[in-house]
């Protein structure tokens, strides 16, 4: 075989595997998911100088392969009310293409009463606004999943207490009815904080030494740490995992 022959069969060969990882390039593009994530503090991405805060679906990433892209648009402080009053959702909306997810959980803010921005009344307005974010997801092609909120950290006489009311239960009511996915992540999280008990679930809340940003330190029952996004998020993961979905698939087992 002369030189010429040679290096035109190592040319060939070269070309082949190309187009090899052309094709699996193509099949990887063809095949991502991306997940939009609206909702409040307990979902959204951190700064660093309020570590060790951490909202769950910041690190939730971990928990899916990399064909799915996190696309988290949760905001502090946020209701269904003003995440749509301050242009937040058309800008999720205007976003969404066919075979994109929507993760929605709302409801610590739509509770605050005193504050006409945010507040919602279980089964008017804040049922209304949620119906409104699965509709108009599902009319992009997308596929809207709710999420019940996240229980607040509240031992009273050693019992977990409940926060949230109705919220939960009109979110529950509106998966039923409209057939929507549904992770109800008061119910495991409260599971979850009533076996580790009132001392040793802190550890997954923000109750902090003292810093000096924070002097007095941080006895907060409401935001997580690291430690609670990931436990969070990974029962998030782990009720996905058992839908009928292409994101099912893409959870890492």
């Amino acid at each position: 075989m002369n030189y010429s022959t040679y290096k035109s069969i190592i040319c060939y060969i070269v070309f082949l595997i190309g187009m090899t990882g052309i094709g699996v390039a193509q099949e990887v593009s063809e095949n991502r998911i991306t997940v939009f994530t609206i909702g409040d503090s307990t979902m959204a991405n951190k700064k660093a100088e309020v570590a060790p805060e951490t909202g769950w679906c910041q690190v939730f990433p971990e928990f899916v392969d990399k064909t799915v892209e996190i696309k988290n648009r949760a905001v502090n402080g946020r209701s269904t009310k003003s995440f749509i009053s301050e242009g937040r959702w058309k800008a999720v909306l205007d976003s969404l293409h066919t075979g994109d997810y929507v993760f929605i959980q709302f409801g610590h803010n739509d509770q605050k009463n005193q504050d006409s921005t945010r507040y919602t009344e279980p089964f008017t307005s804040y049922r209304i606004n949620l119906e409104r974010f699965v509709r108009e997801t599902r009319a992009k092609g997308a596929t809207p999943i709710l999420f019940t909120s996240i229980v607040r950290r509240k031992f009273e006489n050693g019992f977990l207490t409940d926060t949230h009311g109705n919220y939960p239960a009109v979110v529950r009511l509106i998966a039923a009815e409209m057939n929507v996915p549904l992770v109800d992540l008061q119910l495991l999280t409260a599971a979850t904080v009533n076996a580790l008990g009132d001392e040793v679930s802190k550890q997954i809340y923000l109750w902090t030494s003292p810093t000096d940003k924070f002097p007095e330190g941080r006895k907060d029952d409401t935001h997580l740490s690291v430690e609670g996004a990931s436990l969070v998020a990974k029962l998030a993961a782990q009720q996905l995992m058992l839908l009928d979905n292409s994101l099912a698939k893409q959870i890492k087992k």
